[in-house]
Formats: structure tokens, sequence, C-alpha cells
């Protein structure tokens, strides 16, 4: 699929009978087509074309699906059932802007690879040998980078959860609740039995 990059958000309806519609080509589009779109980071919107609602997350959702049973899954089970545990919970959100702001550096460090290995290999075929070979000479930089990227997004992670834990603290101490420290009735708190 091939076409043409625009400024717009492009247009694809999903009809009932479960089929995608491009309105930029006037065409019935398939999933393929449209996890190509973001490959080519096209920027487009998916809505149902009854109801106007917006259906792009779960197309997006539809495609990772798809690529996770075919082929090698990125996700373990168990990462997968962490991220399910996320859900209703108070980090919800929290984790959310997390995941999002780390794919955002890994995605930074990758364009930064990318860019070093233009300088190294100019006019070069950049094929998966080539690449191969590259990845090698980088591998200890490489380490180090995640290493230290890891351990930023680590502490990233805690400092923002007592951030949370500290905030919720400040909250409650100022409500009068029976059995918290500082509230009326709460052990040590007892006037009548003060010096």
């Amino acid at each position: 699929m091939t076409a043409s990059k625009k400024t717009d958000e492009r247009l694809i309806k999903k009809y009932p009978n479960r089929r995608l519609y491009d309105t930029q080509t006037s065409t019935y589009i398939t999933l393929a087509d449209v996890k190509q779109l973001v490959l080519e980071t096209e920027e487009f919107k998916v809505v149902d074309a009854k109801t106007g609602e917006d259906l792009t997350r779960s197309i997006l959702l539809q495609i990772i699906l798809e690529e996770e049973t075919g082929g090698v899954p990125m996700f373990s089970s168990a990462m997968l059932s962490q991220i399910i545990r996320f859900y209703g919970h108070a980090l919800q959100g929290m984790m959310g802007t997390y995941l999002e702001k780390n794919i955002q550096t890994f995605i930074e460090i990758q364009n930064k690879l990318a860019d070093q290995s233009k300088g190294i290999y100019e006019g070069a075929a950049f094929n998966p040998d080539v690449w191969a070979q590259f990845m090698n000479m980088q591998a200890p930089m490489m380490q180090g980078m995640m290493t230290n990227y890891i351990e930023q997004s680590k502490n990233l992670f805690v400092q923002m959860q007592e951030q949370m834990q500290s905030q919720a603290k400040n909250m409650f101490s100022t409500f009068p609740f029976p059995g918290t420290p500082g509230a009326p009735g709460a052990p040590g708190n007892d006037p009548s039995k003060k010096p």
C-alpha cells in the first residue's frame, strides 16, 4: 500500500461486517494495511461507520494480538500478567505514562544507534549482516546504555511511587479518621489521658 503521506489524519471507517474502509484511497483495506500505516508512521483514526465511535485503540490491540500469536512474542506471560494487575489499581494511570516514556526513551536510544551506524558504514549497503557486525562492535556500549536506562527507569518509578505515597499520607492525615495517627480516639491521642 503506497499512499502519499499527508499531514491530515487519515480516516478509516469500520463497518458492521468488520470491513475497514480507507476514506483517503476510497478502498477497503485489511488489518495488514493498517499495520503498514503504523510502520510508515501515518496518522490515522478508525471510527465505527454507524456510531462514529473511535475504534483506533481496539484496532491497534488487534494488530498487537496478531503479532503476539504469530512468530516470536514480545511480551512474556509474566509481563502480560503484571500489566493486567495494574488495571483498576490506583497506579494504573501512572503505569501507562511510565511505559509510554520508557518506550519513547528506547526509541531515542535506537535512533542514536542508527545515526552512529550511518557514519560508520556510509555508502555500504545496510543489510542484516552489516547490521549484525555493527551490533557486535557496539555490544559493550549498548549494554552500558541499557543498564543506565534500566537503572534510571527503575529509580524514576520508585521516586514516583514514593511521591504518591507521600501525597496520600499528607491527604489522609488532614482527615480525622478513627484509628489513624493524630486522629481523635487514636492510641496515644486521648486528651483525657494526657499528663
